[in-house]
């Protein structure tokens, strides 16, 4: 129940990154009002595998009709207006949006891309969302702008959808007394390879437990560990009974 209307948008290359926007975010009724030029092939071309939201593209000769159906309209501009009542901010507005879209359609208005939205435009909406920028030109690309709304509204969706479950863990978490192995199989395999011939022993031990203890493991993690470090010290012991000396 969102629509993105494009009023008189210039460029062909912009409406091809807003269908392609539209595809990412799941929002497929895209209304174009008086665009100077329209080729869904040659957007297809730039914006591939949309032909579901290109399929359901409106076309209008006006404002008003592209609008009629719409209980909420939201304009984007990167100019203020004397009247302050109603300016947003993009979170703001689409926590707002969310909510009103699931009485009836909603229509997020960008205007063309050298003049954006004319006063009479901005008259028809609801709420004015003007996207913050530090930068002293403040005008965003059409398509930029389209984006960093639907990632607004995507967010204030997930809000209300569970979160990512934590991977399940195949073991359970490691006992003390395996990870005081782990620690002394570490220790024996940094030994072998002479790490502790510059560094201090100790410290270098304590910060392996941090590291560890920050984490944690479980026990096939720390069985895996404890395999690499015993590898370590029977390679270094079959080199010593070799007779070969490694330089590092």
């Amino acid at each position: 129940m969102i629509a993105v209307v494009l009023h008189e948008p210039q460029e062909l290359v912009n409406v091809a990154h807003v269908v392609r926007a539209m595809k990412n975010f799941g929002l497929p009724d895209l209304r174009l009002v008086s665009p100077r030029e329209y080729d869904a092939h040659r957007i297809e071309g730039i914006a591939h595998q949309t032909q579901d939201v290109l399929a359901r593209v409106q076309l209008f000769n006006d404002l008003a009709g592209a609008l009629a159906d719409c209980v909420h309209v939201v304009g984007f501009t990167a100019r203020g207006r004397t009247a302050k009542r109603n300016l947003q901010r993009p979170r703001e507005a689409a926590r707002e949006i969310t909510t009103l879209a699931e009485s009836g359609p909603v229509a997020l208005l960008f205007g063309r891309e050298d003049k954006g939205l004319t006063n009479e435009a901005l008259d028809r909406c609801h709420r004015v969302v003007t996207i913050p920028s530090d930068a002293a030109y403040a005008s965003l690309n059409l398509a930029h702008a389209v984006v960093v709304m639907l990632y607004e509204l995507a967010l204030a969706r997930s809000e209300s959808a569970p979160g990512f479950k934590p991977p399940r863990r195949r073991a359970g978490p490691a006992p003390a007394a395996d990870l005081e192995r782990l620690f002394a199989d570490i220790e024996r395999a940094l030994t072998v390879i002479e790490f502790f011939k510059t560094r201090d022993a100790e410290h270098v031990l304590r910060t392996v437990r941090e590291v560890v203890h920050r984490v944690p493991l479980d026990e096939r993690e720390v069985k895996l560990l404890r395999a690499m470090a015993i590898e370590v010290v029977k390679y270094g012991e079959r080199l010593a009974r070799s007779g070969i000396h490694v330089d590092r």
